[in-house]
């Protein structure tokens, strides 16, 4: 009896010990048929291992193999679970030192996907996606609401943050980041820590453990988790940013492997080309026509980056081709960050799609602090599809000035927290695209679908 209370008391303390050790997570990254990812970030100096076996095959623990990145102060751990089975669940528990905890209790689970090509029906695919997560922290956060004035007391600019325990509920295969996923301050984007701290700090939170936990998250960036308001190429933290989004998310890849954290993911008929609208893009206030005719020099992805999204398309056969990045593309009324604010690389864009009929093009864009869906006509072909996601937690915005009454938009949602919910249903030749805008509680706000077939 004494000896199984010593032996309890032993394994409770040897709990407490890898729990103090972790900042936040772990996390499930990018998981395949065969390769799982799971990141988790711990306290310096801290060395932990992940080990995980099959469900009901606890006797065949296998240790996954660690990549680990330790900068100003910050270490994250990147484990990858290899030589697993397809369609399988695994369980999987942080050790240390090589000891284990009483084996019973998990981490967590992840689920592989399934390798359904030419063997079985095509898998139905959900996830979840949202823009601009703001956590309010009063000892940064602005105290006014005009510099020059300092008479009005500012409201915190961050919302309910419950909204994450509901989409840890919300079944899905995985998260999709729009951007804005953490929103730096004044004293984060001026210098190398900064740029670190904030994700870490912010993902540390109690109520994000549990949503970490629950699907794979991947993630592209937009002005405030890339630096400062509107930032451009031109920000002089560029590369240090990029190496906090690495160290941060767990992508299938980020950029050309020296700039930028474009990437690309799949799930059974969908593509999703995952882009940069920060590291090329010229500054907003560059010229967008010289002499009546658009400004080549100004871009928003630049050269380079719609090269590699163009030979994407061109050798993608998936029923929908998702086209995700930051700034809204298709909202002709929108005055701030749009595509249409850099016309030649749009015309030129636009032009490649229709000349290479390349089908099933929807676009997924965060930014505005509303929720709607754009749709752009086109002579002799499909209609485009701008579906934006907007805001987490950050301030709401509501419709006005030239877009209040935008006659391109299908469905507006503004004024709400919300995220939505997406699912691809139905037979590989019939597919059918579902977003459910949902609210802080998993209520609807409203619903918008498109089938395959109309996007050809």
């Amino acid at each position: 009896m004494l000896k199984n209370l010593k032996l309890l008391v032993i394994l409770l303390l040897f709990t407490i010990t890898i729990k103090a050790q972790i900042v936040s997570g772990p996390m499930l990254g990018q998981m395949e048929t065969s390769t799982a990812q799971i990141w988790v970030e711990v306290k310096p100096n801290t060395y932990l291992d992940c080990v995980y076996w099959k469900q009901g095959g606890e006797r065949n623990i296998k240790k996954a193999l660690l990549v680990t990145d330790e900068s100003v102060g910050f270490k994250t751990l990147h484990f990858t679970a290899i030589n697993l089975d397809a369609a399988t669940t695994y369980n999987y528990q942080l050790s240390y030192n090589n000891k284990l905890i009483n084996i019973r209790k998990i981490d967590g689970t992840f689920t592989t996907k399934p390798n359904w090509a030419y063997r079985t029906t095509i898998p139905d695919v959900s996830f979840l996606t949202g823009s601009c997560t703001y956590i309010n922290d009063p000892t940064v956060d602005r105290v006014y609401t005009d510099m020059q004035k300092l008479d009005k007391q500012a409201k915190p600019y961050g919302g309910d943050t419950s909204i994450f325990t509901t989409m840890a509920k919300t079944p899905a295969d995985f998260m999709l980041w729009l951007g804005d996923n953490w929103y730096t301050r004044e004293v984060d984007y001026t210098s190398e820590w900064g740029l670190n701290n904030r994700p870490s700090k912010e993902r540390a939170k109690p109520f994000f453990q549990p949503f970490l936990k629950a699907m794979s998250h991947y993630a592209i960036w937009d002005d405030h988790d890339f630096g400062m308001n509107d930032c451009d190429a031109s920000y002089i933290l560029a590369p240090e940013s990029r190496n906090a989004f690495k160290r941060f998310w767990a992508n299938p890849s980020y950029g050309n492997g020296v700039r930028g954290i474009y990437t690309k993911l799949n799930y059974a008929d969908a593509d999703f080309f995952l882009l940069d609208d920060r590291t090329f893009r010229s500054n907003d206030n560059m010229a967008d026509s010289i002499n009546g005719e658009p400004n080549p020099n100004k871009q928003m992805f630049g050269f380079q980056q719609m090269e590699w999204l163009k030979n994407q398309l061109l050798g993608s056969s998936a029923n929908f081709k998702f086209i995700v990045t930051g700034s809204q593309v298709l909202n002709q009324y929108s005055p701030y960050d749009c595509f249409k604010h850099f016309p030649a690389e749009y015309l030129e864009f636009f032009e490649f799609l229709k000349i290479e009929k390349i089908k099933g093009i929807v676009f997924l864009t965060g930014d505005r602090h509303h929720t709607e869906v754009i749709k752009t006509e086109r002579q002799g072909t499909y209609p485009l599809y701008d579906v934006t996601v907007s805001p987490l937690t950050s301030g709401t915005h509501k419709f006005g000035g030239p877009e209040k009454n935008n006659p391109a938009r299908v469905i507006g949602i503004d004024e709400k927290q919300n995220f939505a919910k997406v699912t691809i249903t139905g037979p590989v030749n019939d597919r059918k695209l579902t977003f459910n805008f949902m609210g802080i509680n998993g209520e609807s706000l409203g619903t918008w679908s498109v089938t395959s077939g109309e996007l050809k």
